[in-house]
């Protein structure tokens, strides 16, 4: 009793508990009451990127502030020459070389691109719908705020701003990112259990085919992935100094990381517990005025989070049809199924690392038993070890969210990125693990012999026959369309496409196919006036695998008012062929809307759908020349 009246008194004296007190209070207001859900967003639309600015701007400075007195406090980067600096270069290298830059996830990364894109013209922060080129200069017209959060393409935004627009600045990005992950992990990993540690953690990743994949891909995941380490290292520093400058660099990164992923919002309560616990072992609160302001800045990714309540869609249960609820407790044994044949699964088909897997997964019961034993001495573990304590259970959220979720089955193309903190976690995992319960004067030779001899025998001929890259036949798609645009480097011409934000964000002319259905007649204006030298239209087709007859899927039908002549064909799956065709004419009148019947396959469930695939692919393989 005496502690907690001490507490009290010591808040009591100290002016700016209050104001901590209204800065939540003021953020809980703004963030979730005070604004409609329209209103919120036309907020996100011009007050985004300035909110971002201003919150990397103290981010930065807070590092600056620690950089003044003991060099960012990442006393473990310090060590990061001579052979740890060849082998991130090393693994890094290894990573960019075995995977073809390029969009590998078709929404979220072109999405990305193109939010990054108006905040490079515009200073807005929405993903701009329609863009055209208007005698030369190329102008985007209309957008809408994304669901996406606005760190990732605000980086992205200001590499637009230092070097120009270009999409490829995505990769350029993320390769720079890939080198700043391994530095910090070999950093977490030397702070956990020493140098040999930090090299483990290190390989492990090195062999993880679908690290490589999101190193030269487009998408966040790499970002999200610094921005876990960098705060989990900040913490390691608050628990070593206690002072206000660490809490408030603490608290920064962990708004970063909030504004990175969706679900990384959930590492923020670890930040708080994290930032309040040398409070309460020293009844002393480190306070500054950045920390007071760390509510506040919260209060941009609350408003950009109501594009849920206003687009239901945004939660894609269209994408996995048979789901109503997007969290249940009922997903839970299904995903796990999954998640176990994308961990273990020995073909090399889904991006992962037997060795990786194996480890994290013996790791992770040993690592429960020691974080619960080690909760009660909480204050005489080392920092590391002390703040990792803290984020092993913000990891344990992470992964049980996943596992609630209507879509989080790992071994779907779509979702394997989503199981990389959780890699993240298994390296962590394995290290105190292997440092705890194995301490041997070579355990960390051994250690790195066996994930040296999975890669070898595993990662690098999963790399070189990137099995998990060609089932993502629409990833293929977008390559071919960039393609395309290569092979035509004027791009005066307009494309009538689904996907027309890929053809925005490289300067293309486009609009969707219902606009050119509802709008047919600027179609026929802009075609009869020469506006674009060409007009093409992107259309996906179905294979009858009983009459071989190819019917346009129908949300890419344009009708029989256009006639179409085929430009481009290419076949990515036994089923589909993907079609450019060039819109030689149009018929005026009113629009033919298109009627095409559904395919056989349609009317069929999943499992017969997949088996009459794979039968098919069967014939065709045998089929061959």
């Amino acid at each position: 009793m005496a502690f907690f009246t001490g507490m009290m008194r010591t808040f009591a004296a100290d002016r700016r508990i209050p104001l901590l007190a209204g800065s939540l209070v003021l953020a809980l207001g703004l963030g979730f009451f005070a604004f409609s859900p329209e209103f919120s967003l036309r907020l996100v639309t011009y007050g985004g990127y300035w909110a971002m600015l201003l919150t990397v701007l103290l981010f930065a400075w807070s590092l600056l502030r620690l950089a003044s007195n003991d060099g960012l406090g990442f006393g473990a980067l310090r060590r990061l020459r001579e052979w740890p600096a060849l082998l991130v270069a090393g693994a890094g290298g290894l990573l960019l070389a075995h995977e073809a830059f390029g969009f590998k996830i078709l929404m979220d990364e072109i999405m990305l691109l193109g939010t990054s894109m108006s905040m490079h013209f515009e200073k807005t922060a929405i993903v701009p719908m329609r863009g055209h080129d208007l005698q030369g200069a190329f102008q985007l017209l209309a957008g809408q705020v994304d669901k996406r959060p606005l760190f990732h393409p605000f980086l992205l935004s200001v590499l637009h701003d230092l070097t120009g627009y270009r999409p490829e600045n995505a990769f350029v990005l993320n390769a720079a990112l890939t080198f700043v992950f391994l530095g910090l992990l070999f950093a977490a990993g030397s702070r956990l259990a020493g140098r040999g540690a930090g090299a483990v953690a290190v390989l492990l990743f090195a062999g993880l085919p679908l690290l490589a994949q999101n190193a030269t891909g487009g998408g966040f995941e790499l970002l999200n992935l610094v921005m876990i380490l960098a705060t989990f290292l900040l913490g390691v520093r608050l628990v070593e100094r206690r002072d206000a400058d660490s809490a408030a660099a603490l608290c920064l990164a962990g708004v970063l990381l909030a504004q990175t992923r969706y679900e990384s919002v959930l590492f923020v309560v670890r930040v708080a517990l994290l930032v309040a616990w040398p409070w309460w072992r020293e009844q002393r609160p480190g306070l500054n005025w950045l920390v007071i302001a760390t509510p506040l800045l919260m209060v941009p990714y609350v408003l950009q989070n109501k594009v849920f309540s206003v687009r239901e869609s945004s939660w894609e249960l269209a994408g996995q049809p048979g789901y109503t609820k997007v969290f249940s407790l009922g997903y839970v044994a299904d995903n796990f199924s999954h998640w176990l044949n994308f961990f273990f699964s020995p073909t090399g088909e889904h991006s992962n690392s037997l060795v990786f897997s194996a480890l994290g997964f013996i790791a992770v019961p040993f690592f429960a038993l020691w974080a619960a034993k080690a909760v009660p001495r909480l204050a005489t573990l080392p920092p590391a070890r002390a703040a990792l304590v803290f984020f092993g259970a913000g990891f344990g959220l992470h992964a049980l969210l996943y596992l609630c979720y209507f879509w989080g089955k790992f071994d779907d193309p779509v979702i394997r990125r989503l199981s990389l903190p959780l890699h993240l976690f298994f390296a962590l995992a394995i290290v105190i693990v292997a440092a705890e319960f194995l301490a041997r004067p070579r355990t960390w030779q051994v250690l790195a012999g066996v994930v040296l001899a999975g890669l070898c025998a595993f990662s690098l001929p999963a790399m070189a026959r990137h099995d998990y890259s060609l089932d993502y036949y629409v990833g293929q798609e977008m390559a071919w369309r960039r393609e395309f645009i290569r092979a035509h480097p004027e791009r005066d011409y307009l494309f009538v496409d689904n996907n027309s934000i890929i053809w925005i964000t490289h300067q293309v002319s486009a609009t969707p196919v219902l606009q050119a259905l509802e709008k047919k007649e600027n179609i026929i204006f802009n075609l009869r006036n020469r506006t674009y030298s060409r007009i093409y239209v992107f259309q996906r087709c179905a294979i009858d695998p009983e009459t071989n007859r190819v019917t346009v899927q129908a949300d890419d039908d344009l009708g029989p008012d256009y006639q179409l002549e085929t430009v481009w064909e290419r076949r990515f799956t036994p089923l589909t062929v993907s079609r450019i065709s060039r819109i030689v004419s149009v018929r005026d009148g009113l629009t033919t809307r298109p009627r095409p019947a559904p395919p056989p396959m349609e009317k069929l469930s999943e499992a017969e759908r997949e088996k009459i695939r794979q039968e098919y692919f069967q014939r065709f393989i045998q089929k061959l020349p």
